[in-house]
């Protein structure tokens, strides 16, 4: 008993230490910092002043050029065709393939409507799968609803399901989220080696099954039990 409460008492000494170190080394930053802040010149303070300046006028451009290009709104794309032209013309796009009789492609619209307007750095679009035949033989969208993950013109990823949200109805937006993270799609802030969803299971999260659904003769492997 002694020696264990002994190794406990020195990790804690060891632990107190650490901290006390680091915090000196983030004192002795700021030192260095706001010293460096008191020996500037004017003329040094305006340059700073002025690089900031350019910075937030590019940053506010960049917003602008998003904005023409339908970012910051979730919306439908017309037809199949009309899919090329968004894809060509940013960077990053998020095309959700949806049916309207599919119980969880509603699910999915609600969460992506909250993530265009977050994440105005990608275009975010839906398209509806009966009446895009030719993309959902060539991008292979066989479940409902698909993400389609679209970077620098390629499809590089995809979302297939809720398989890899949990495998339930109710994922959280910030599990999608993280998803998008991974892929690299949007500017993501938090860490992608920490999903969301593992935090939720531990108060047991329902796991839904998938059934077949037939389209037109096409088989979907559909999420929806089309109440």
């Amino acid at each position: 008993k002694m020696a264990a409460d002994t190794s406990v008492d020195i990790l804690q000494k060891v632990l107190e230490n650490e901290i006390l170190q680091t915090t000196k080394v983030v004192e002795e930053h700021l030192d260095a910092e706001m010293q460096k802040l008191d020996q500037m010149d004017e003329d040094e303070l305006e340059r700073l002043k002025q690089r900031r300046l350019e910075a937030l006028k590019k940053a506010q451009q960049q917003k602008q050029e998003w904005l023409s290009k339908g970012h910051g709104e979730y919306r439908e794309i017309p037809s199949e065709r009309d899919f090329f032209q968004e894809v060509k013309e940013s960077k990053n796009v998020v095309c959700h393939f949806y049916r309207d009789t599919t119980f969880r492609c509603q699910i999915m619209d609600r969460h992506l409507t909250v993530l265009a307007k977050k994440h105005i750095e990608t275009k975010f679009v839906k398209l509806n799968a009966e009446k895009s035949p030719f993309l959902c033989e060539r991008l292979r969208i066989k479940v409902l609803p698909t993400l389609a993950l679209v970077k620098d013109g390629k499809t590089q990823d995809y979302v297939v399901g809720f398989t890899d949200l949990g495998n339930t109805d109710d994922f959280t937006t910030e599990t999608l989220e993280w998803r998008l993270g991974c892929a690299d799609v949007i500017n993501y802030s938090g860490n992608l080696m920490d999903p969301p969803f593992q935090s939720q299971k531990k108060f047991g999260t329902s796991f839904t099954k998938l059934d077949k659904k037939t389209i037109r003769g096409k088989k979907y492997d559909s999420d929806s039990d089309d109440d």
